[in-house]
């Protein structure tokens, strides 16, 4: 049996010489997959109306995506080493589109809320597939750095414009639209895959699943996520958060044991040793829990505090949009030229000042103008970092690895996610018991104002991790000592290169 990992060689059938279209394709896929991480924030409070949804309760239909979205994750990167990316990336969509269609329909909490976490399980093996694909499609470099900047335009704006899109939707057609959108989307998305994207290669002889390892870590993530997303809902101290969080560490910790003794292990070690991967994976934690929670707390300052409609809340993000995909395609020219290191830190830096000076706007008396420049400068600062960490992410990294490297820096991009909303939501609501009226939309208010604040903080804090980016770091050309395409896909010397896709 194989110890070492043989990466797919890149295939010479379908979709080769169409890397634009192919790119296209990923691009439309990642920004499905960030739309559906806000587009029912706004819906929340007209699924709860009807679907006779009690309030504490609504938020299930969003964690119950990003309890397995983020369990899944790692499962859904080696899935898409070893069955095929091409394969994964169309059964994700497939999952999407039955699951979307499901909770356009239901007519009752239960279904509502099982309908996200399977759509929750189609995010965890579309995600990784769509980077891997992306990272093996072009080559490490120039001509990668610009796809991951288209891609990461979608998925950055799409944050932001899932909450626009679901004002809109949820103004004009009712809730149910916020689901129904997804169906033609992932279907049409899902076919012309097919005839685009370049065709699996024959299966890995000699490689194993490692299901025990992809058991253990599925279950350990999943409690883990639910613990960190319900306790805040249920209480630190409830036997379900408590029992979770258990049995989370007991199913970690059996799938670390397995992962050492396995000799085609889900998750190998040594990618660790890769600082590239290791710096990315945790800013990619830092992201979330930092500019990806501001969407959350702008949404409910707007709703809340100044009684926007979920149309004109949603209208109200259209500033921020422009900015990121802006900033995504300013990172990959910085990283290009600069590397992904002095870029990491320039966005965090630009994110940083950008979210100080949006914390201006989270007051009770303030206008929205007032958080217009705020908006547009952290907008800038996150796009410019989303781009460049998946780009840290992905260098020095074998075409075999892709997946698995790609779902660890996703898992913790959810972790950072659920952890970010636990821990800041329960600081912001902390001065809001007992009030109503005025006085609770201010509480409202002077508490967002905190977290806005600790959000710039966590950013400078990215910003030191980012110090630990090797300096030669570049995207002009792939960095020396990352590994031969030719020789770790067991191919001549040469024929790799001839396989890679040109620049779209």
């Amino acid at each position: 049996m194989s110890t070492s990992p043989r990466p797919h060689a890149h295939p010479a059938g379908a979709g080769r010489g169409r890397p634009g279209w192919s790119l296209a394709l990923l691009a439309l896929a990642q920004l499905i997959f960030s739309l559906d991480l806000n587009i029912v924030f706004v819906a929340l409070p007209d699924i709860g109306s009807d679907l006779d949804f009690p309030g504490q309760t609504q938020q299930l239909v969003v964690s119950a995506y990003v309890v397995f979205a983020g369990g899944f994750l790692l499962l859904g990167g080696r899935a898409a080493d070893l069955l095929g990316r091409r394969r994964i990336f169309v059964l994700a969509l497939a999952v999407y589109a039955v699951s979307s269609l499901a909770g356009g329909l239901a007519g009752s909490p239960a279904v509502i809320v099982a309908a996200r976490a399977v759509q929750g399980i189609g995010g965890a093996l579309l995600l990784p597939s769509t980077l891997s694909l992306i990272n093996t499609l072009f080559e490490e470099g120039p001509r990668r750095n610009r796809a991951l900047a288209v891609w990461g335009g979608a998925g950055a704006s799409g944050l932001t414009v899932g909450a626009l899109l679901g004002g809109l939707l949820t103004q004009a057609f009712g809730w149910p639209a916020v689901f129904f959108v997804n169906v033609p989307l992932a279907g049409l998305v899902a076919v012309a895959a097919v005839f685009v994207i370049p065709r699996d290669p024959a299966g890995s002889a000699g490689r194993r699943f490692d299901l025990p390892g992809a058991l253990t870590v599925t279950a350990g993530a999943t409690l883990l996520v639910f613990a960190l997303v319900e306790g805040p809902e249920w209480g630190w101290a409830s036997p379900a958060v408590i029992g979770a969080a258990v049995a989370a560490v007991v199913s970690l910790t059996a799938f670390a044991v397995i992962e050492t003794r396995s000799a085609d292990p889900l998750m190998p070690f040594r990618l660790f040793r890769n600082r590239s991967l290791t710096v990315a994976i945790t800013v990619t934690f830092l992201y979330m829990a930092t500019f990806g929670t501001l969407p959350y707390f702008l949404t409910v300052l707007l709703q809340s505090v100044h009684g926007f409609s979920a149309l004109d809340t949603g209208l109200a993000f259209l500033v921020p949009s422009v900015a990121i995909a802006a900033g995504t395609q300013l990172g990959e020219r910085m990283t290009t030229r600069l590397g992904a290191r002095t870029t990491l830190i320039a966005g965090f830096l630009v994110g940083a000042v950008g979210t100080a000076v949006l914390a201006l706007g989270f007051d009770a008396d303030a206008g929205y103008a007032v958080a217009v420049p705020g908006l547009i400068v952290s907008g800038l600062g996150q796009g410019v970092v989303w781009t460049a960490m998946w780009i840290a992410a992905a260098t020095k990294v074998a075409p075999g690895e892709q997946g698995i490297a790609n779902g660890m820096a996703s898992t913790t991009l959810n972790l950072g996610n659920a952890i970010g909303l636990a821990v800041l939501t329960a600081l912001a609501d902390a001065g809001t018991g007992g009030k109503a009226g005025q006085a609770l939309r201010t509480a409202t208010a002077d508490g967002e104002f905190r977290v806005v604040l600790l959000t710039a903080l966590g950013m400078v804090a990215g910003l030191l991790i980012a110090l630990r980016l090797p300096r030669a770091q570049s995207g002009d050309a792939p960095v020396a000592g990352a590994p031969d395409a030719a020789e770790d896909a067991g191919l001549p010397a040469g024929v790799a290169d001839r396989a890679v896709p040109g620049n779209p």
